[in-house]
């Protein structure tokens, strides 16, 4: 069976027709929720944000966005890794709320773990630093975004942001060591 097109389902769903937003939902859904798994993993059973919800809340805020000219699969996934970090950042913001103050330490190994039940203040620390390394250097910034809280390899990333392997390890390097300076 040939894999679909989600580009031609974007535009279609961007179009306004309906089954073409059933169709990419089917398209999307085991590799949102791979992401949203590799996150929530960390989690207690009882967590109220489990990984359907966290695909479920970031598609509905990826179609909530009709202004948006999806510009191809790799746009997608980038502005779904932007959802899931604004979702996790939020429901963070709420938990750590009683937290505050608490001090911790936070490190940024070559490769990453996945957020869990006690990187509440983490995932905050990070999603502010990121948005300082935003204002210095925004291609790695996203870089880190989608490597942190989209779970992808350099190798993606580097296809994402449509720029070669060699300058995404260079960029995740920069960004590594801008972001333990910039969180100790």
């Amino acid at each position: 069976m040939a894999e679909p097109d989600i580009t031609a389902l974007l535009q279609a769903a961007s179009n306004g027709r309906p089954e073409a937003m059933e169709a990419l939902f089917a398209a999307v859904y085991d590799r949102l929720r791979a992401l949203a798994r590799r996150h929530l993993r960390a989690e207690r059973p009882d967590h109220t944000l489990g990984p359907t919800g966290l695909v479920h809340e970031a598609f509905l805020k990826l179609v909530d966005t009709r202004s948006v000219t999806w510009e191809g699969q790799a746009h997608f996934f980038r502005v779904a890794a932007q959802a899931m970090r604004r979702i996790l950042v939020d429901h963070a913001r709420r938990r750590s709320a009683a937290k505050r103050g608490r001090a911790f330490e936070v490190s940024l190994p070559p490769e990453l773990p996945a957020p869990g039940a006690e990187a509440f203040d983490e995932i905050l620390a990070v999603d502010d630093a990121l948005s300082r390394l935003g204002v210095q250097d925004e291609r790695a910034a996203r870089l880190v975004e989608l490597r942190y809280f989209g779970g992808m390899s350099v190798e993606e990333c580097a296809k994402v942001l449509e720029i070669s392997p060699a300058t995404a390890k260079r960029d995740w390097a920069f960004a590594r060591g801008w972001l333990q300076q910039a969180l100790q």
